[in-house]
């Protein structure tokens, strides 16, 4: 282990009784075995705390608590005790598995010009029942422009950092409610890649709380994201990616809003996905 890069997993908490005994029993069944394992809990209002407190007996993680201020600032937190040489920041409703890590790790060790790396995922419903996998055959490499402009994540479930990175770029806007994208472009503007290895390393839960399913919240959180580079070539056509993204769930919640996004696009930035948001619309107004 002395010859192995310490991994500092943090890991927010909110509201997750339901599904912490599974997310820890397949952190600590990880095959790479130089890790420290810090929880922020996010002010939850069910059992989380009773249930952490009682899984410390089972397993080796410190336990940090917070007033409610979202997983930007519990992040934060967390890191302010983490002494790893790279982060990973699961979701406790999620689970990662057995070679997640390692897969990770071992990339990471041999491409030092490579500021984060991500990975895919297989969605499984409430229920823990497979849905669909992610598929990808290649190494998806992205710098900063490419995810600009066309609005790329290096999803929080499936990213690990280098630690030096997230330091460069002061780590989370605790402002910035959602995690995910705003640091994919702080670690990218630094001029350091991003990859997407095409193995699946985690399982998703879907369920009606997912963030990706509150998608004015998530818009707000992205165009705060992107409003420092308002002045790059690329900002326009990620803004439109961005809202074309919303309009996924406002032609089904909010019509009139869609309808407002959809004017927010320029002519000349209208694609596919656009013309299918706007055909959706119409065919269930």
């Amino acid at each position: 282990m002395a010859d192995l890069p310490l991994v500092s997993i943090v890991a927010p908490c909110y509201n997750a009784e339901k599904f912490l005994e599974e997310a820890l029993a397949s952190i600590f069944a990880q095959d790479y075995p130089n890790f420290e394992v810090i929880i922020v809990d996010d002010g939850s209002s069910d059992r989380s705390i009773e249930m952490l407190t009682a899984l410390q007996g089972t397993y080796d993680f410190q336990l940090l608590q917070q007033a409610n201020q979202g997983v930007s600032a519990a992040l934060n937190f967390g890191l302010q005790h983490a002494r790893g040489k790279y982060v990973s920041t699961p979701d406790l409703d999620d689970v990662m598995l057995a070679h997640s890590l390692r897969v990770r790790v071992d990339y990471l060790e041999q491409h030092p010009e490579v500021g984060a790396v991500g990975a895919l995922i297989t969605y499984m419903d409430t229920q823990g029942n497979a849905l669909k996998d992610q598929t990808h055959t290649r190494i998806r490499r992205m710098d900063f422009a490419d995810i600009l402009a066309n609005a790329r994540v290096c999803g929080a479930p499936v990213s690990l950092y280098r630690m030096d990175v997230l330091r460069k770029a002061k780590f989370y806007d605790p402002a910035i409610k959602v995690q995910d994208f705003q640091i994919t472009l702080r670690i990218a503007e630094q001029g350091v890649q991003i990859h997407m290895l095409p193995v699946i390393v985690t399982r998703y839960r879907r369920h009606p709380h997912n963030l990706s399913r509150r998608y004015k919240t998530l818009l707000e959180a992205d165009m705060r994201a992107i409003e420092p580079y308002r002045g790059h070539p690329g900002y326009e056509r990620g803004r439109a990616k961005l809202v074309n993204k919303a309009l996924k769930y406002a032609v089904v919640e909010d019509k009139k809003d869609a309808l407002r996004l959809l004017r927010s696009i320029p002519l000349k930035l209208w694609d596919r996905t656009t013309f299918r948001r706007l055909k959706r619309l119409v065919l269930h107004w």
